[in-house]
């Protein structure tokens, strides 16, 4: 009758070894009344709102903006005024003002007002305005060199192009970072589940010491018994022992990750666990559900957009560069008049104007700058064109790998099913005498390592997702 009751009470151990769900906690049940779940859209969505990489990545939208504004300012008009006066011995020699304003147009184009007033004993006969001063309105232009393209406008086509570019290098930081999340939720979700196998069947071993001591006790086995029953519950609390650090480590890692809007690091506590059903919601948390990949338009990734806007800036540079080949011709031409207020007082009768030539005659600088140029532009063709290929090909075999975890995943989930039919089936022949504990045990190690592997392959088979998410670019977390 004795052995009777234990072999039942071995049985009914190993039964709850077999039966217990790997993501529930067997020896403290305080945790499992209403346990705090972090899902990986939420976890996702805390570090895409408030992680400092991803407002440091916000900055370089900033630096975009003010490098924009920066190449508008050369065409901001100007106010300049030049005052000089000397005086000596009470002599005044000359007192002269010179204010003009300018306003800067898109071609080589510049308009400008400009007031004189001169007076003084030595004053240059050249600068002898009348008495009120002389007022002038005038133009000047650039006919060649600067005319249809000039540095002003360069750096305003490249500052415009850079704040694009700027926009989809920010997408492909944040991505990287949601990336590196990502992989370390999944490791606190392997590692989580590990535990909890190791848990589950230190439970059961401890549970069959127990029986195996009251056999002993009651003369039904030997002392032996009792110690190979005490090795495996050593073992495993070993292997137990491990696996917590395993994972309090990387609950550590995942908790660097999280970040509140005042840049407070967040502290997980020991409660929190891992979403497990975290394989039917990842396509939704990481936005690649319902994607089709032989029809995706590789074009509208966010590093070829970057690299397109980097080599439109390139092209701006070049076509300057060739505009300096032209020859500089400034020409200046203005009307005065003593009295501004009345238009038909300006005429052409009472003007100044001004023709500058300057053309260096080798052109050695020019021709340097514009073989520079047409290098740069042709090595980003060729960077375009390389990445181009790579995503395609990274695309193509993240997506033969996660085929291959799937299928991975499912001999791995026979796997357990068939050690556990095995388990089974030798508890059942123990209780018919025909078996031993050891082979019990034996059967119930192998079911461990079964269960482990499973869990090595799902959590492959995420960091595939989150590697196809990162390759492709995408932002779309939901939070």
């Amino acid at each position: 009758m004795k052995r009777v009751i234990l072999i039942t009470i071995l049985f009914l151990g190993s039964i709850t070894s077999a039966q217990v769900p790997i993501e529930q906690p067997v020896q403290d049940s305080s945790q499992e009344l209403n346990p705090e779940v972090l899902s990986l859209s939420e976890y996702l969505g805390y570090v895409k709102s408030f992680h400092p990489v991803v407002k440091q990545a916000n900055l370089v939208i900033n630096e975009g903006e003010a490098k924009l504004l920066k190449a508008r300012g050369a065409f901001d008009p100007k106010l300049e005024v030049d005052m000089d006066r000397k005086e000596f011995k009470n002599t005044d020699y000359y007192d002269k003002l010179n204010a003009a304003f300018k306003i800067p147009t898109w071609y080589g184009v510049e308009f400008k007002a400009k007031y004189e007033e001169n007076s003084g004993v030595f004053l240059n006969p050249e600068s002898t305005v009348p008495e009120d001063g002389l007022y002038s309105v005038g133009v000047s232009v650039s006919l060649a060199q600067g005319l249809l393209t000039n540095r002003r406008m360069a750096m305003l086509k490249q500052a415009r192009l850079f704040n694009k570019q700027v926009q989809a290098d920010r997408q492909l930081m944040v991505n990287d970072i949601l990336f590196d999340a990502a992989q370390t939720y999944f490791k606190w979700l392997k590692t989580y589940n590990d535990k909890q196998v190791y848990d589950s069947f230190l439970y059961n071993a401890e549970f069959r010491l127990e029986g195996i001591k009251k056999s002993y006790e009651a003369g039904e086995y030997p002392a032996v018994d009792t110690l190979e029953a005490g090795i495996i519950v050593q073992t495993r609390r070993l292997a137990y022992e491990n696996a917590r650090m395993t994972h309090v480590k990387a609950s550590l890692e995942l908790a660097t990750f999280l970040w509140l809007d005042d840049n407070t690091p967040i502290e997980l506590r020991d409660n929190v666990m891992p979403d497990t059903n975290t394989e039917v919601i990842i396509d939704e948390a990481l936005n690649t559900s319902g994607i089709n990949l032989e029809m995706l338009d590789i074009e509208n990734h966010p590093k070829l957009i970057s690299l397109g806007y980097k080599y439109e800036g390139l092209r701006v540079e070049k076509r300057l560069k060739a505009n300096n080949l032209l020859p500089r011709i400034d020409l200046e031409y203005n009307l005065y008049s003593e009295t501004p207020g009345y238009i038909d007082s300006y005429n052409t009768s009472n003007y100044m104007a001004g023709l500058n030539v300057n053309f260096p005659l080798f052109l050695r600088k020019e021709r340097g700058d514009l073989k520079l140029a047409k290098a740069k532009v042709q090595s980003a063709e060729f960077e375009i064109a390389a990445t181009r290929v790579s995503l395609k090909n990274k695309i193509d075999a993240i997506s033969q790998e996660m085929e291959s975890y799937l299928l991975q995943n499912a001999m791995t989930e026979n796997m357990v099913r068939d050690y556990e039919t095995l388990l089974r089936a030798e508890e059942r022949k123990f209780f018919l005498g025909e078996s031993f504990l050891f082979l019990i045990n034996s059967r119930e190690s192998k079911l461990i390592e079964a269960r482990l592997k499973a869990n090595e392959t799902e959590n492959k088979y995420f960091n595939s997702k989150a590697r196809l998410f990162n390759t492709l670019g995408y932002l779309g977390v939901s939070s």
